[in-house]
């Protein structure tokens, strides 16, 4: 029985923002997911005839379309997209705010008023240590991977227990990751404002994730919350956002092959080999957006957590036109994930779980926006190419 409807390529940690999911990429990965240039055979370039002398091959002008693609899908999900990440978790772990930040227009108001009031950098904190924890997150799989006989990636035709390894796979590195996830965190969210520069630098994640992880350094607050009841809530969300974004990709590439179907053939021409790339990073652009709006509330959820006793002091995101204080201090009590849900439900309603998703909003519109302006200028490039060498 075929069983694919499972993506086969490792997921980003940003399911806890990772995206980071990132997930997450969306997220979700580091890369172009498709790895659609390892797979352009005979019987894709059966319909083309041979280059003439001077004349640009059409596998050439796909291989620099699909590069294109990847690249700007690449460059826009992990860099692009920070202040947007960054805005986003930090409405998720500020109770005090009285705008909770729905709508994609308030978000962009107020990070362009904090970006006005502290400069560039105030959205663009912890940009490095976000890198540095999707490479963990991957050489942990990688190693978890060699070391045991869970599967990194699902056969074509796969069993129920090679699936079960395979989720089991990737709760375990989201357990790995989690301390230096929550250094990274405490990094993207802590105020420009009280930051200390001098002591501040690149390996800080590093630093911070093991001290963590130990227990030791730095005193904290009697109310910062042991790691170990952290990991079981981080690999659920890590394994579900994975799962979800899959499960959605996997449906749209189907609708859209059978949608292409339909519409019937022809003979193509190089710019249509663009929609060989341009579905696959669509699809998955979609199923990161649906995992990230559905497990928001346990994305909020532990991001509170993980703060809580870190004596994060975070920006105010009500913007800066009333009497308010610029900076807050992040001190909540709660007792555990269940706790936490609760309690938001009962003092900041249902839209309490989604403080911030405005800007999440903001993230994926720049990143499809982005991404048809790409596929637009790339598929005018090659007809003028084609043109030229015709």
């Amino acid at each position: 029985m075929d069983r694919s409807g499972f993506s086969r390529r490792p997921d980003s940690f940003d399911g806890l923002g990772y995206r980071g999911e990132g997930l997450g990429y969306r997220g979700e990965g580091l890369g172009y997911r498709g790895d659609p240039l390892l797979r352009i055979g005979p019987r894709e370039r059966a319909g083309w005839e041979a280059p003439q002398p001077g004349q640009v091959p059409a596998e050439h002008l796909s291989r620099f379309a699909g590069f294109g693609i990847g690249l700007v899908s690449l460059f826009t999900e992990n860099v692009l997209a920070h202040p947007c990440i960054v805005f986003r978790r930090q409405c998720q772990v500020n109770y005090h705010a009285r705008c909770y930040h729905l709508s994609p227009f308030s978000a962009v108001v107020v990070m362009y008023s904090i970006t006005k009031a502290q400069g560039l950098k105030a959205l663009w904190k912890g940009l490095g240590s976000t890198f540095i924890v999707h490479g963990i997150t991957l050489g942990a799989e990688g190693v978890i991977s060699e070391l045991t006989p869970l599967p990194r990636e699902l056969p074509h035709r796969w069993s129920l227990k090679q699936l079960a390894g395979h989720l089991l796979l990737k709760g375990l590195t989201a357990m790995v990751a989690l301390p230096f996830y929550c250094a990274s965190l405490i990094e993207t969210v802590q105020s420009e404002i009280v930051r200390d520069e001098a002591s501040s630098g690149l390996l800080d994640c590093l630093r911070e994730g093991v001290t963590r992880l130990l227990g030791v350094g730095a005193p904290h607050s009697l109310r910062l919350l042991p790691l170990r009841w952290l990991l079981l809530p981080a690999a659920l969300h890590g394994v579900l956002r994975y799962v979800i974004t899959s499960c959605v990709q996997r449906g749209a590439l189907w609708l859209q092959q059978r949608g292409g179907r339909q519409r019937g053939g022809g003979t193509e021409t190089p710019p249509d080999l663009l929609d060989s790339y341009f579905p696959e990073l669509l699809a998955g652009c979609a199923g990161a957006l649906v995992a990230d709006v559905l497990l928001f509330p346990l994305e909020t959820a532990l991001h509170r957590l993980s703060l809580q006793g870190t004596r994060t002091i975070i920006d105010s995101t009500d913007g800066s036109g009333g009497n308010g204080p610029l900076v807050l201090p992040v001190n909540t009590q709660y007792d555990g994930v269940s706790d936490c849900l609760l309690a938001v439900r009962r003092r900041e309603g249902p839209a309490g779980f989604y403080r911030g998703v405005g800007a999440l909003a903001a993230q994926y519109a720049l990143q499809g926006a982005l991404l048809g302006g790409a596929r637009a200028l790339l598929r005018v490039l090659l007809l003028e190419g084609g043109r030229g060498a015709a």
